[in-house]
Parts: C-alpha cells; structure tokens; sequence
C-alpha cells in the first residue's frame, strides 16, 4: 500500500540571537488533540502550494508575521500519529516582519528560552528531534518518528 501522508510545516521562530523561540500554548480548544502543550507553529500544506508558501501563510495565519528569512531545517514522518500518518517540513525562521499577537485561535503564543524550551510540556517525540532544528551544526535532517497510543515508540535519522 503507497504512503500517502497527511503533509504538513512546522515552523520555529527565532528571535535574532537565536535564544529565544516564539511557542504556541494549546489551551483554547477543549477536544483540540495538541491540548495542554507548546508547539511551533504550523499546519497543512493546502492544494497548489509548495511547502515554502504553505510554511509563509500558515506564520501569516497563526502569528500575524511575513517570513524575510527561513530555512529548511529538515523533514520528519510521523506514521501512526493520533491514528494517521504525517509527513512534516520543519522550518527555522530567523527574520520576519510584524508585530505578533498575544494569542490566536489554538492558544497564546509567547518567547521561550531554546535553553529550557524542553521543561515545557510537548509531544515526547519533539523531545528527540528540536535539537537538531537549533544545532547549526546539522545541516539538515530527515527523520522517522513513529507514533502509537499519542506517544513515540522510536526515532531514526540521518543528516
């Protein structure tokens, strides 16, 4: 059977300095399946759009900001997630133009130490890759996180 994921972008905003990374808290949806954790921000890649634009409008959407600077940090497929297999493009974004708001529809959104960013409550899965968004030592990576019962059940990669 072909692998047919759900596509999606996740995106880090970063201030200049890179310590500090713009989180979404999501408290505002009550049956919302990310309830209660910190996330970058993101969603679907939509019809027509390359994941750049779709990476673009959703920080548009959930933040109020114009990405300037951004760079592919790596991939990741996260099969069995909540029941359904996604396929993720993670973003850094280093330069932007906006002002961002204290919330939006998920939740409030708020800068976090990348030095501590991991004592927040989040997916145990992120836990393994969101270092490597931040280590400018890695080029790139592209992963596998398999997912069963909400919780990660592994983690391979390569660089």
């Amino acid at each position: 059977m072909p692998y047919a994921p759900e596509l999606t972008t996740l995106g880090y905003v970063v201030t200049p300095d890179r310590r500090r990374v713009l989180l979404v808290h999501r408290t505002y949806r009550r049956h919302d399946e990310q309830l209660g954790k910190y996330n970058g921000l993101g969603g679907k890649v939509e019809r027509g759009e390359n994941v750049a634009e779709a990476m673009r409008r959703e920080l548009r959407e959930e933040a109020g900001i114009d990405v300037t600077e951004m760079e592919l940090r790596g991939t990741i497929s996260w099969p069995g997630f909540n029941g359904r297999d996604v396929f993720g493009f993670v973003f850094l974004i280093t330069g932007f133009r906006g002002t961002i708001p204290a919330d939006n529809p998920e939740g409030t959104l708020g800068w976090h130490d990348v030095a501590t960013m991991m004592d927040l409550p989040m997916w145990d899965g992120d836990r393994h890759f969101l270092p490597l968004v931040f280590d400018e030592t890695v080029r790139q990576f592209h992963g596998v996180l398999p997912y069963d019962g909400g919780h990660s059940v592994g983690w391979r990669y390569s660089s």
